[in-house]
């Protein structure tokens, strides 16, 4: 069911491979390029730095970023073993760096950081093993200019640890602008967002870090608060009357991989609340695609999960909500990324024209399996002429419910739940119109099986039906809608934490529309038009809300024709993303024109791991077959992207690009970069402040220049 079971590494001639390299440089893990000045951070992997004194590069211990940790730091080189980095600070001042390291001796050891010309010990407490890794911060003070870190195991230094890489944070006066949204982006959303890190905190922070693996990588904003101690407290005053919330957080994995469980102590204006009870089962997956839930294999990511709770009451405007870890949160940790508030409303009761499953035999909250009453319930509702209506409260199910010109309807996202069990239980579309509306699909899944998994939604939904209101997690995609679907009608979804996509048109679907719907943490495509088999046509994804899917892209077409992806906001992609692609990488070609239009892209783009590829924010790639048709980008802007604003590759041709109102500002590499051969037409595209030479385009591409263009 994946798009992503296959990975392969391009076919590419030895002078492609060559100047891949050239633009990608020699790190296969983390952002290594500098990133926007407002930032001021740089990883620098260890085994990139001059080794003396007889360190060396190892990889025998998993786990590790890069192509490898830096070893030799050993009681044999004491004295002697030394690595050392040039910085540059924009400014002179405080700041910081971030030492990634194992040590499994079972002792704190200390090796000697010099910065510029002050020199510190630093002490590194023991890890759980050589294959467990974990993270200090050191003050530092920078000179304005060039900076030369250097990590060394003195004589008066215990050694005997490996390093893996050093964060390098330098003082730096610009600052990032405030989000300026502009009307008619993203989805229109029932809730309201507090950023943690917005808010007044008595704890540590993370990042901004977009380095994969990293747990601020994953964190919205790239940055988030750490609770860690007793007492440790984040709060907001909220703007809006609420009595729920849905937390976005992170918790500690067990040694096993299953999770654990916690509470969260909550408090409104010093009073307390119900405690929030938090987990991180469906959380933290290991190793390399499509990962594991054995720690053993290194690499943890898919850090974050959510919860949601509601009080007893309604808190008014003007009310601080308080998370603190107080002595009987047990968890070492708690990692706050956001915190969504809203008032749930009541629960919806029974509406003309239904029949509710109560009264054909399907009790909520039994603890039984519904899945058969369900479906005998759906049966006996269209026999009738009338939809299903299913009251507050939560109904198991272990398979899948088929949906065949049924109406099917819940009291509300937050009353009523249809609750899976392991890998499944999800609604099947098996044609005809159905209607699925008003309840969440909470799934088991804590990793990923394509073959043994469901999605909350799939198949094929005949024609002209409609999703509307439905929050979906904790299952292995959201929407898989397969042809014929036609007219097919979903919006005000709120899909997270998925295991593969998010929503996935997949071959022959028609005049399908994805709209004013929040996706985030996905781990694949939030948003994908894949044309296998047979073309996607005229469908779009209008007004989303897409952020931090943990692998691949914000929003993908695949081939197809009169496609579009329009009005969105994406933002924070991990690893093997673009914000936007159109792309030949799987199934059809393009036979028609694909418009990608109006959407604003944060922070997107990302390193793809397997390739050493740096993915720009919008991302037109002609692999398998070239790209004849038109690709139309029309009024969208890129902010702050990772690398370079828009990027055009690889083996194929694009031979009708046509880029008008293009908006690039900032990028940690090139404004517009290609390696293609074909040709483009560009007005109305401006590009400012980016890391690399605004415009970097080779293989034989020819830019016709419009009006209207400036910074390149």
């Amino acid at each position: 069911m994946s798009i992503h079971r296959t990975n392969p590494r391009p076919r590419i001639s030895a002078a492609t491979a060559a100047l891949l390299l050239a633009l990608t440089g020699a790190a296969s893990y983390g952002i290594t390029a500098p990133l926007p000045a407002y930032a001021a951070t740089v990883v620098l992997q260890a085994e990139s730095a001059p080794l003396t004194g007889g360190t060396r590069v190892e990889t025998e211990h998993v786990g590790y970023t890069g192509t490898g940790y830096v070893g030799g730091y050993t009681d044999a080189n004491k004295g002697n073993a030394s690595t050392s980095y040039t910085v540059q600070s924009a400014n002179a001042g405080n700041g910081s760096v971030k030492l990634r390291y194992a040590n499994g001796t079972g002792s704190a050891k200390t090796l000697t950081l010099t910065a510029g010309t002050t020199s510190q010990q630093i002490t590194l407490p023991a890890t759980s093993g050589w294959a467990s890794w974990s993270t200090v911060d050191v003050p530092v003070t920078f000179t304005q200019g060039t900076n030369t870190l250097a990590l060394k195991f003195t004589t008066a230094d215990t050694g005997n640890i490996n390093i893996d890489s050093l964060t390098a944070t330098t003082p730096d006066t610009t600052t990032e602008p405030g989000p300026t949204d502009p009307s008619g982006v993203g989805a229109t959303l029932p809730f309201t967002t507090y950023e943690a890190e917005a808010g007044t905190f008595k704890a540590s922070t993370i990042g901004p870090d977009r380095t994969y693996l990293s747990v601020a990588s994953e964190a919205s904003g790239r940055k988030a608060v750490k609770l860690t101690q007793t007492g440790d407290y984040v709060e907001v005053k909220l703007t809006k009357p609420a009595n729920a919330i849905n937390l976005r957080h992170s918790l500690p994995d067990s040694g096993d991989g299953k999770g654990i469980d916690a509470t969260l102590s909550a408090y409104a204006d010093g009073t307390a609340l119900p405690d929030l009870q938090l987990t991180s089962r469906y959380a933290w997956v290991y190793g390399s695609y499509p990962y594991t839930n054995n720690p053993g294999e290194g690499q943890g990511h898919r850090f974050f999960d959510e919860s949601r709770v509601t009080f007893d009451r309604t808190l008014p405007a003007g009310t601080v909500l308080r998370l603190q870890k107080d002595a009987g949160d047990t968890a070492s940790s708690y990692t706050i990324d956001l915190i969504e508030a809203e008032e749930t409303g009541s629960a919806g009761t029974l509406p003309s024209g239904y029949v509710s499953a109560r009264d054909l035999g399907v009790t909520p909250n039994d603890d039984q399996d519904d899945t058969s009453a369900l479906q005998t319930a759906l049966s006996t509702a269209k026999s009738q002429g009338k939809g299903l209506f299913l009251p507050a409260g939560t109904f198991n199910i272990s398979d899948h419910v088929n949906l065949s010109g049924v109406k099917l309807r819940g009291a509300g996202v937050w009353h009523t739940v249809l609750r899976g069990t392991g890998l499944k239980g999800g609604l099947f579309g098996q044609g005809g119109t159905s209607t699925v509306e008003n309840l969440m699909i909470d799934g088991q899944n804590t990793v990923r099986d394509d073959a043994g998994g469901h999605a909350a939604i799939e198949g094929d939904f005949g024609t002209g039906s409609v999703i509307k209101n439905v929050w979906i997690q904790h299952t292995k995609v959201g929407l898989w809608i397969s042809g014929p679907t036609d007219g097919l009608k979903a919006s005000d979804l709120r899909i997270r934490n998925t295991y593969a996509d998010g929503v996935n048109l997949h071959g022959g679907v028609r005049n399908t529309v994805i709209s004013h719907s929040s996706l985030r943490g996905t781990g694949d495509d939030a948003l994908a038009m894949w044309s296998d088999g047979a073309p996607v046509t005229h469908s779009a994804f209008r007004n989303n809300t897409v952020q931090l899917p943990t692998l691949a892209n914000g929003a993908a077409v695949y081939g197809g024709s009169g496609n579009s992806v329009e009005n969105n906001l994406i933002s924070d992609t991990v690893v093997a993303a673009a914000g936007i692609t159109v792309s030949t990488r799987f199934g059809e070609p393009f036979s028609g024109t694909t418009t990608v239009s109006g959407n604003l892209l944060r922070r997107t783009g990302s390193m793809e791991v397997n390739w050493n590829a740096k993915l720009g924010a919008i991302w037109v790639y002609a692999d398998l077959h070239d790209i004849t048709q038109p690709i139309v980008l029309t009024d969208n802007t890129v902010e702050d992207s990772t690398y370079s604003g828009l990027l055009v590759t690889w083996q194929k041709q694009v031979s009708d690009l046509r880029v008008d109102g293009l908006t690039i500002d900032r990028t940690g590499h090139h404004g517009i970069e290609g390696n293609v051969s074909g040709k483009g037409t560009f007005s109305h595209t401006e590009v400012a402040r980016t890391a690399a030479a605004p415009l970097d385009m080779t293989g034989g591409f020819t830019i016709q220049r419009g009006s209207g263009n400036s910074g390149w």
